[in-house]
């Protein structure tokens, strides 16, 4: 068993500790209500975005509009831009990301490129020997659009340049505060209706009539400048879901760090007692057989 001081020392380790995981609670808690709020203000510029877009692509001869609408007939590579945090201590986070990539791409029918945004993903993509053609670390803690506008458009160029066939975009989209769900999202050839792994915009927007848009210059030129802009504004909502959810993340896994070194404590300190009630009984056991030895002389 160990001794007094040891335990003491332990005790005092672990409330240092207690006390760095409740500062990071408090500061992760103050960040993520900022993440929030950045969210909740592009969702309705990326539903806007996204009607407008749709109504455009919808017109007669979409094939031929923008060669971002047009599926190839063969899918040779594809290219997954995943995003994850910079920092560790937010517990499962941003290891659940990559184990959602391998799941989804491990065994994808081509290979699959990668872009890695944040240095924890960028590193565990690494350590699987996954082909990372670039990375975006050090994102500011309340990016910008343009911050992030060159993810997108290297992910157009990359698609032009015929170099992949398709583009996927894996974030975590945040719900609440207790719950984040690792997502995956198609984001090139732009598809439309709905189908395969894409998340319409419109279901976070109210329902009402269709609107009517009339387009200055013409179809085509809104598209070439819309298309491109809109697929980076996607990577830029995904950033700024994938930023609530860390901070969220974190703070859940340094509030239960906290609690667990307060229980920690609690044992700790009852071991303690008993460390010491043994070294008092001890104490009391050789005074008193000292005691009786020097009586019987």
């Amino acid at each position: 068993m160990a001794s007094a001081r040891e335990m003491r020392l332990r005790i005092k380790s672990v409330k240092n500790i207690s006390q760095v995981t409740r500062a990071l609670e408090t500061v992760s808690a103050s960040k993520v209500r900022k993440a929030i709020n950045a969210v909740m203000a592009t969702r309705s510029y990326a539903t806007k975005a996204w009607q407008v877009l749709r109504h455009v692509a919808e017109q007669p001869g979409r094939d031929s509009l923008h060669p971002l609408l047009v599926k190839r007939p063969t899918v040779k590579n594809a290219l997954a831009i995943v995003v994850t945090g910079d920092r560790g201590l937010a517990g499962a986070y941003n290891s659940n990301v990559i184990r959602y990539t391998a799941q989804k791409f491990d065994q994808y029918s081509v290979p699959v490129k990668y872009i890695a945004v944040g240095r924890k993903g960028r590193d565990l993509l690494f350590r699987r020997r996954k082909d990372v053609i670039a990375d975006f670390s050090n994102l500011p803690a309340a990016p910008s659009f343009m911050d992030v506008s060159a993810i997108g458009r290297l992910a157009v160029e990359e698609y032009n340049k015929g170099n992949v066939d398709e583009v996927f975009l894996v974030y975590t989209d945040f719900i609440n505060m207790g719950r984040q769900i690792a997502t995956v999202k198609k984001l090139l050839p732009l598809e439309l209706e709905g189908e395969g792994l894409v998340e319409d915009f419109e279901h976070k927007a109210s329902s009402g009539p269709s609107a009517a848009y009339e387009y200055e210059p013409d179809q085509r030129e809104i598209l070439d400048e819309i298309i491109p802009r809109f697929t980076a504004l996607q990577v830029y909502q995904a950033i700024l879901e994938s930023q609530a959810s860390e901070h969220a993340a974190r703070m859940v896994a340094m509030r239960n760090a906290t609690d667990n070194a307060k229980e920690l404590v609690s044992a700790l300190q009852l071991v303690y007692n008993k460390v010491r009630q043994q070294t008092i009984t001890n104490d009391i056991l050789d005074i008193v057989g000292g005691a009786e030895a020097l009586a019987a002389k």
